[in-house]
Order: C-alpha cells, then structure tokens, then sequence
C-alpha cells in the first residue's frame, strides 16, 4: 500500500474508533442503567448519565414511525447518506485531509446509530443529558450519545472549515 493510499484510509480509524466506542457505552449503559433511571449526576444537575430509548432519529423526532415505515426512513435514508459520504471522500478532491477526518467522524456517528436501529428493538439507546438552562424552552438538551456527538460536532466543524475555505478563495 503506497503513503497517498495508507493517508487517505487512516481517517477511517476514528470511524472504527466511534462505532466501537459508542456501542461499548451503549452496551455497558443497557447492562447497568434502568431506562429512565439518573445512574450519575456531574457539576450538580449540569451532566447526567441516564438511559433512554429512541425509536426515532434527532430529537425524538418521527418516534411513532410504524415498522412500515421505520425501515425506509430511519434505516435506508441514513445508510444512503453514510454511502455518500464516503463516496464523496474519495471522489472529491477539493476537502483537506482535516475535512477528511471530520467526514470520518460523521460516518462513524451514523454507523452507530445505524447499528441500534437495525439490532436494537427498543431503538437507538441515548444516555448523555445536558442542562440548557431554559434557552429556547428547554430545561435540558435531548439527551444524546458518542455517535449523536460525533455527528454533530463533525458536521458542524465540516461546514465551518468550508465557509473558511471559500472565504479564502473569494480573497
């Protein structure tokens, strides 16, 4: 394997290293932690580990999808966009080895979360709960996993490097 070929897969260890650590949580949260149940409290009330269960996707939203549904939209759509992902890391040739890395990063979130809607009945399992101190109405933040982070912070950093990016070109 030539050093172009060993740069370009290497990123795909933080996707290995996501889904194995987002589902050794998930395991060990399933294995110890009541659904519902507060199992740790950090900062006060500020950071708790508690279980929940989620049949739907971000949010909670199209929780009470029928099973007709559900593999379409919650299994078929995300796979589809972990594909294209990584057919646009290696097809394009404008992202830097960074963008790389955070593609990586959201491939290996939706993997995840991928992995317990398929093998999990009770849905996608979520344990991270964060204080939001009333803004927008929301006492606390949905509460989230390593895959949901991984996605978010990923996608969030891809599309700050990239307005960067264009921005520097436009000067």
């Amino acid at each position: 394997m030539n050093a172009t070929t060993r740069r370009k897969l290497l990123p795909f260890a933080l996707t290995a290293a996501i889904i194995v650590s987002d589902q050794l949580t998930k395991a060990w949260i399933i294995a110890n932690v009541e659904p519902g149940r507060i199992a740790f409290s950090f900062l006060g009330d500020f950071l708790w580990i508690v279980r929940q269960q989620n049949l739907g996707m971000a949010f909670s939203l199209l929780d009470n999808l029928g099973p007709a549904l559900r593999l379409p939209l919650l299994i078929m759509l995300p796979l589809a966009l972990c594909v294209s992902v990584i057919i646009y890391y290696f097809k394009s040739r404008e992202i830097t080895s960074f963008q790389r890395w955070l593609l990586c990063g959201i491939v290996g979130g939706g993997i995840g979360n991928l992995i317990d809607r398929v093998f999990r009945p009770q849905g996608v399992v979520d344990f991270i709960s964060t204080k939001f101190y009333g803004l927008f109405g929301m006492e606390r933040w949905p509460t989230y996993n390593i895959a949901d982070w991984s996605v978010i912070v990923s996608v969030s950093l891809f599309a700050l490097t990239t307005i960067v990016i264009e921005a520097r070109r436009k000067e």
